[in-house]
């Protein structure tokens, strides 16, 4: 992974963070819903980097000018935060990774930056959420240390069901 660089997007890239986003989902077909249908209200959310980049902490992988993945990082204050609760939770969102960067890292270190803004806020805990399907976000997640939370689970929609995952930053205290 020495030529992937782990950043900040930049307000240029919030076109193709969004576009990179909604590609790494559908590739896995994770955009499609339990009755077949494109979730185009999900892909429009996740299409729209700059809003996700202005109220959170966009980062992307890149392979020189090449995006290969993406993460939202949602700190206290972020309207984004679905699961984190408490002032001293983060939560990670929309994990994305495309196809010609799997395989080299690029998942761990994303998420790994995440684990990074956390400590380096002093939080307690880190939260997300994931499809029941996303086997291979599951096995990154547990290798990080994060564990399966069935309390945190929950629905958006009728067509939905989403798994909570969470990671203890302060492993001596209380989360």
């Amino acid at each position: 992974m020495s030529d992937i660089t782990i950043r900040l997007a930049r307000a240029s890239e919030d076109d193709s963070v969004g576009v990179l986003t909604v590609a790494g989902y559908d590739a896995d077909g994770y955009l499609t819903l339990s009755d077949g249908t494109p979730d185009r209200g999900y892909a429009s959310w996740l299409r729209d980097g700059a809003t996700r980049g202005r109220d959170g902490s966009l980062i992307v992988a890149a392979d020189g000018d090449h995006l290969v993945g993406t993460v939202t990082w949602c700190p206290p204050g972020s309207p984004f935060r679905e699961l984190a609760t408490g002032d001293r939770h983060g939560e990670i969102r929309t994990l994305s990774v495309l196809p010609d960067g799997r395989g080299r890292g690029v998942g761990t270190a994303l998420v790994r930056r995440c684990i990074e803004q956390g400590l380096d806020a002093g939080l307690s805990e880190i939260v997300l959420s994931s499809l029941p399907e996303m086997l291979p976000a599951h096995r990154l997640y547990g290798a990080l240390g994060f564990v399966r939370r069935p309390e945190l689970d929950w629905s958006p929609n009728a067509s939905v069901d989403l798994w909570g995952f969470s990671l203890n930053l302060n492993p001596d205290g209380e989360a």
